[in-house]
């Protein structure tokens, strides 16, 4: 399992975002863990700004409005994946406090305004900043102040990646409706308890959303290739060229070339990542549904997904439970879920209920499996904090909105109850 958790860099004394550059830029922060915790710093190409770190399998990545990004290593539990990332974070605190920065584990950025945001410099967000607004009124508050973990997963082979998939794609939204932690908008609340949820829904419609095909019994890795081979493209790139190729699918690549180029197996891996499904397959399978987290909750969602993904009867109850869900009833349930979380409904069903049941299922799997950190305790641990929610009909949004002194500034607020 590895698990990818994004998080917004602001100053503590005004919440104003942190810019890429300067003194108290991220890319200073970059270096600083370069300089005092021995990662290595990688550019996109020669004489290109340092985007990305690396140590061992972990990687700490820069979404295009700056959102600071942990890509862990491949770890075999939960425990480990908690470990990591309290170790990143200790790591990333003496640096942030040094220079007033905080970081938030929220799913929209609750103060920024696009104007605010700065641009990262890699090479396909310029393709990206032209392209998605033409496919989804949203695309670049996607982009730009959206924050998501995503827990990723192995799988034994083509039945059992597919059956996953499946699986994932259907209890998604009961997911998204779980972990919803974006309440806010501009510093003031947005009505909805996940905003991000809302703003995945006018993206691009090629390249994201439940994937139809997928829900059908004869879903393979030939489907899923056949969908990918017909979504446009973003860019070829040659080193530091790129050549934008927004009007070419990559089937057509494949077959006509461009500008003189012709396909390589790289330009494939390049655009597989420019796919944004709710679930991913590709070398591990991506569950992405959920809102960023603030420490506390960041290891809930691998641990939730483990449970019902990695034990064969979990697995099997999970199966049954959305045995009586389509694709279109459930993508027609996603704004009322952005907008109304738990309380929302599916299928004639609250979904509270699907997210209780979903829980008892996955805390079942993890209990089988068995996992024990040095105190004897399981993996269940990790889901005591969202199970004490869902169990009080609450998501992450609801529990803050509830503590909210609306007669006090919100961002001392904010950073005290979202803080990483």
């Amino acid at each position: 399992m590895g698990t990818e958790a994004e998080k917004f860099g602001v100053y503590v004394a005004d919440g104003s975002p942190v810019p890429f550059e300067g003194e108290r830029g991220i890319q200073s922060v970059l270096l600083e863990l370069c300089d005092r915790h021995g990662w290595f710093a990688e550019r996109e190409h020669e004489g290109g700004e340092v985007i990305m770190l690396r140590r061992g399998d972990a990687t700490i990545t820069l979404e295009p409005g700056a959102q600071l990004e942990l890509s862990g290593a491949p770890l075999s539990t939960i425990h480990q994946t908690c470990a990591e990332f309290r170790g990143h974070m200790a790591e990333l605190r003496d640096i942030s406090d040094e220079l007033g920065i905080g970081w938030l584990g929220l799913g929209f950025h609750p103060f920024a305004r696009q104007a605010d945001l700065p641009w990262v410099p890699k090479l396909r967000y310029g393709v990206m900043k032209q392209y998605l607004p033409t496919r989804g009124a949203l695309a670049l508050d996607m982009m730009r102040r959206t924050c998501t973990v995503q827990a990723n997963f192995d799988f034994q082979d083509e039945a059992d990646a597919t059956r996953k998939t499946r699986v994932s794609l259907a209890l998604s939204p009961i997911v998204t409706a779980m972990f919803a932690n974006s309440p806010w908008v501009e510093g003031a609340p947005s009505g909805e308890v996940t905003h991000r949820g809302r703003v995945w829904l006018e993206v691009d419609p090629d390249r994201s959303g439940l994937l139809p095909f997928a829900w059908a019994d004869d879903f393979s890795y030939r489907s899923y290739v056949e969908w990918a081979l017909d979504v446009p493209m973003f860019l070829i790139k040659r080193g530091s060229q790129i050549v934008p190729n927004t009007d070419q699918t990559f089937r057509a690549f494949m077959r006509d070339g461009k500008s003189g180029l012709t396909a390589t197996y790289d330009d494939w891996l390049t655009h597989l990542n420019t796919l944004f499904p709710e679930v991913r397959l590709k070398k591990t399978l991506e569950v992405r549904g959920a809102d960023g987290q603030p420490t506390p909750m960041v290891c809930a969602l691998p641990a939730l997904a483990k449970g019902f993904l990695y034990d064969d009867e979990a697995l099997a109850a999970a199966e049954t439970l959305v045995s009586g869900l389509d694709h279109d009833g459930v993508e027609a349930a996603r704004a009322g879920i952005a907008k109304d979380g738990l309380r929302a409904t599916l299928a004639g069903r609250e979904v509270g209920e699907w997210a209780n049941e979903l829980l008892a299922i996955s805390e079942a799997g993890l209990e089988r499996l068995g996992a024990l950190n040095r105190r004897g305790e399981d993996e269940r641990i990790h889901l005591s904090k969202l199970k004490a929610l869902i169990q009080n009909g609450k998501t992450p949004a609801d529990a803050m909105l509830d503590d909210i002194d609306e007669a006090a500034p919100l961002l001392p607020q904010v950073l005290e109850k979202a803080r990483v």
